[in-house]
């Protein structure tokens, strides 16, 4: 069990992560490295042997292995990522990188992405040190940098680089689950990731006749670029539900007590309430237009406009996803993928996922554990590639009103001090009985 001492030490460790300037600005700009050297002090200090590995100088990563008592199971990752997203101090009611401690809430950049899921794992594997506790299976502990961004120096590196540190890993655990969720009518919902949809991040280049802004010009770039955003933003993307998906929509109608119609689904998130905003993003494949460059002078029709797209696609619906950006581009638009990751799924009938269940319940007995897929992805992407199933679970018991998906790379990211020390206890529990 989770002990007095582990308690505190997950608040402060949060607090002390927060203090280390962690920002991921892209393209390289971070450096992860003293938020490394704080994690590998503290698994050391478990009795551990940590390694720091980098690809770029500055962009280091932390792992380290614990020997289960059961060398017959398959091993699990726990990973988590040590940078994080820009913030402007000026926007917020405290300093983003203090770490204050205030009213019993943990305030700082990362406080919930995912800085305080990395205090967890600290916390536990110190606490079980102390006790002589062991878990059950083998346990790869990995700390990554570059997460909020391509990924190129954490994740993806120790993958591609490193595989021989992830031997035996069949699955793996790491940020955005089992968090309470309140709907607003009393019930507190649980959700445990069980997939995330593939990322699609687009270039659109649209290219034409330059010419004299006053001059009649039907090869505009602009507005070939324009048509185009205007067609894909428009654009109703078709149903497509994926089993963790449709998991998901039986197991809430059933909590609300309604018939589950999948051939209506929208009528069904009508009804489902506030809750349907934890499946709703998820039903459909999505492209969102973001960036536009184009121009270097207003009365200079220019040869060539960019945008840029935020895509995101459901498991199983990368061909649907390329296809359609096809068709809604047209012949006068060309498209990239700046950046594309694969879109995964996790069984929610395996054992790991029920374990996760019954930790959760064992503290929460109140709440509801109901699988989702996240609208956006994790470093689990990366590790697919060495054939390990993800799951999202940080543990986090929260406060009614407090819009834990709202903080994620929002302004005054915070969590509270009990939120914390529940996620420290379920995770154990978990941890030694997974």
């Amino acid at each position: 069990m989770a002990d007095q001492q582990a308690l505190d030490e997950v608040v402060r460790f949060t607090s002390d992560l927060i203090r280390i300037d962690t920002t991921n600005r892209g393209g390289g700009d971070c450096q992860e490295r003293p938020a490394a050297e704080y994690a590998a002090e503290q698994l050391a200090g478990a009795g551990l042997e940590p390694m720091m590995l980098e690809r770029t100088k500055g962009r280091t990563n932390v792992v380290a292995r614990i020997e289960g008592s059961d060398p017959s199971a398959d091993a699990l990752l726990v990973h988590g990522h040590l940078d994080v997203v820009p913030a402007e101090a000026a926007d917020w009611s405290v300093h983003p990188f203090s770490g204050e401690i205030r009213d019993g809430v943990v305030w700082g950049r990362g406080a919930v992405d995912m800085k305080n899921m990395d205090a967890m794992i600290l916390s536990v594997v110190r606490s079980w040190a102390r006790q002589g506790l062991r878990p059950r299976r083998d346990l790869v502990i990995a700390f990554t940098a570059d997460e909020e961004a391509s990924a190129e120096d954490g994740s993806g590196f120790l993958a591609d680089e490193h595989p021989e540190l992830f031997e035996g890993c069949t699955e793996g655990i790491s940020e955005s689950g089992a968090f309470t969720f309140h709907d607003g009518a009393g019930r507190q919902i649980y959700p445990i990731a069980a997939g995330e949809r593939g990322t699609g991040w687009l270039k659109l280049t649209a290219r034409g006749r330059a010419g004299h802004g006053s001059k009649v010009n039907k090869e505009n770039a602009v507005t070939r670029l324009a048509a185009a955003v205007t067609r894909i933003g428009e654009h109703e993307w078709p149903l497509r539900l994926t089993p963790t998906v449709r998991a998901a929509l039986a197991e809430l109608a059933a909590l609300y007590g309604i018939e589950t119609d999948l051939h209506d689904v929208d009528v069904l998130l009508e009804k489902l309430g506030p809750a349907a905003k934890l499946v709703e993003a998820t039903v459909r494949n999505s492209a969102n237009p973001t960036m536009l460059e184009a121009g270097y002078k207003l009365n200079v029709i220019p040869g060539e406009a960019v945008a840029y797209v935020d895509g995101r696609y459901l498991p199983g619906g990368e061909d649907e996803f390329r296809a359609t950006l096809d068709r809604l581009t047209g012949p006068d638009v060309d498209w990239e993928f700046s950046h594309r990751e694969v879109a995964l799924q996790a069984p929610v009938d395996s054992p790991t996922y029920a374990c996760m269940r019954a930790a959760v319940e064992e503290f929460a007995p109140e709440g509801h554990v109901v699988p989702y897929c996240m609208s956006g992805g994790t470093d689990a992407k990366q590790f697919s590639r060495l054939g390990i199933t993800g799951y999202g679970f940080a543990p986090l018991k929260l406060p009614e009103g407090f819009d834990y998906q709202a903080l994620f790379h929002g302004v005054d990211e915070r969590v509270p001090v009990e939120a914390l020390h529940f996620g420290a206890r379920v995770l154990d529990r978990f941890l030694r009985t997974a």
